[in-house]
């Protein structure tokens, strides 16, 4: 009973029968993988019949029932109205969907999709003109221009294009003291004011007549004094060491100095003097003035480049000769007394001689006039030697030397 069988052809007739040891032919194998290569090609093609055969019933349904696939109103006891209709006879043509689920898209040139951002044209003048609307009113120093549309106790309020008005305090309305600002500043009116302080958390900006006319007043005042001109002014007040005086809502000072009649200068209070500058500084504010310079700068007004004018020597310098020009001094340079060879200047003028001599430079800031007598010798050293002929013949010749000046002036031009 426990004898132990072996397989036919086994090489271990002692190895114990197991139903999982028997493996099947070869040729059965075989078999079976062809069956299942046959099996999947049917399987295929009839997924392929399938699919040709779906597709025109498919078109049909996209197409619409056609005219005979519809049934005729006597095959049906009751006539369905959406009997034979497709989903897209119900959604409507394919062109009008796309319509409503597409938004309009505008023609774009060919031209256009082609360029680039750098070939954009940039129009500055229409970027700094936007900078310009946005950039805020009010900086500190601004000279603006606006309309008085409220007056307050305290002063009174502009409007001057911001996010608020301006607001000018009462004590800023002007030089002086200002008692109505109703009849000074009535409503509507348009004034010029400076920015003197920047715009607060809601958006309103101090301003001022006051400082504007400081300002305005410090600039003439700078170009009078620069133009070396003569102003007249009155005398308000005194004190130990000169008098006061108003320019231009300025209040200036004259020195005892200064004064032709310093001696008694209080009792110049009240009355209109001529005056020249002597200094002004707008940022210390000082403006300072001269009696005594007014009549040198009234002579420099009277006097103009190739005029020829007349004098005395008051003194001479190792570097030429002062000559009195009646109230003013004028420089004549050793190197401008004569075209020839000079070993001392008292070979041509001594100390009180006349002296015929062209203008040839004019600073009335500095107070200064350059004076000319080479320029009257027919030849280099006719001074030297004779003087007085040519300063008898000075005046015509002093016309061909204004001549001989214009014609260099414009060569040089």
């Amino acid at each position: 009973m426990n004898q132990v069988m072996s397989g036919p052809g086994s090489d271990s007739p002692n190895k114990p029968f197991s139903p999982g040891s028997l493996q099947k032919p070869l040729a059965i194998l075989a078999i079976n993988k062809k069956e299942e290569e046959e099996r999947r090609q049917r399987a295929a093609e009839e997924r392929r019949q399938s699919e040709e055969a779906s597709k025109p019933q498919t078109q049909a349904r996209l197409d619409g029932p056609t005219q005979a696939a519809r049934p005729n109103a006597g095959d049906l006891e009751v006539a369905d109205p959406m009997a034979g209709m497709t989903m897209a006879d119900l959604l409507g043509p394919a062109d009008q969907k796309r319509r409503r689920q597409d938004p309009p898209q505008q023609q774009v040139p060919e031209q256009a999709k082609n360029r680039q951002v750098d070939d954009f044209d940039f129009d500055e003048e229409a970027f700094l003109a936007a900078l310009d609307e946005n950039e805020p009113i009010g900086t500190t120093g601004d000279v603006v221009t606006g309309k008085v549309i409220e007056h307050e106790s305290d002063g009174i309020y502009v409007d001057i294009g911001g996010k608020a008005p301006g607001f000018m305090p009462k004590s800023e309305c002007g030089l002086g003291v200002i008692t109505d600002l109703k009849n000074r500043f009535p409503k509507g009116i348009e004034v010029q004011v400076l920015v003197t302080r920047e715009q607060n958390a809601d958006g309103m900006v101090t301003i001022s007549c006051r400082a504007l006319a400081l300002r305005q007043a410090w600039e003439k005042v700078r170009q009078l004094e620069k133009d070396g001109k003569v102003v007249q002014v009155k005398i308000s007040g005194f004190n130990r060491g000169g008098c006061t005086c108003d320019l231009e809502g300025l209040r200036g000072f004259i020195p005892r100095s200064q004064l032709n009649e310093g001696e008694n200068h209080e009792a110049l209070v009240g009355k209109t003097l001529g005056a020249a500058f002597l200094e002004v500084n707008p940022d210390t504010r000082k403006l300072v003035l001269s009696e005594k310079k007014a009549a040198l700068a009234a002579r420099f007004s009277e006097l103009e480049v190739g005029q020829l004018v007349s004098g005395h020597v008051a003194s001479i310098k190792p570097y030429g000769f002062f000559v009195d020009l009646g109230g003013v001094s004028g420089l004549l340079h050793q190197s401008c007394v004569t075209g020839g060879t000079m070993r001392d200047l008292r070979e041509a003028f001594q100390q009180g001689d006349e002296v015929k001599a062209l203008v040839t430079e004019l600073d009335p800031g500095r107070g200064r006039i350059g004076l000319n007598t080479a320029l009257l010798e027919n030849q280099p050293g006719e001074l030297l030697v004779s003087k007085d002929a040519l300063m008898a013949e000075a005046q015509d010749r002093a016309n061909r030397a204004r001549n001989m000046m214009r014609i260099e002036e414009q060569n040089a031009g």
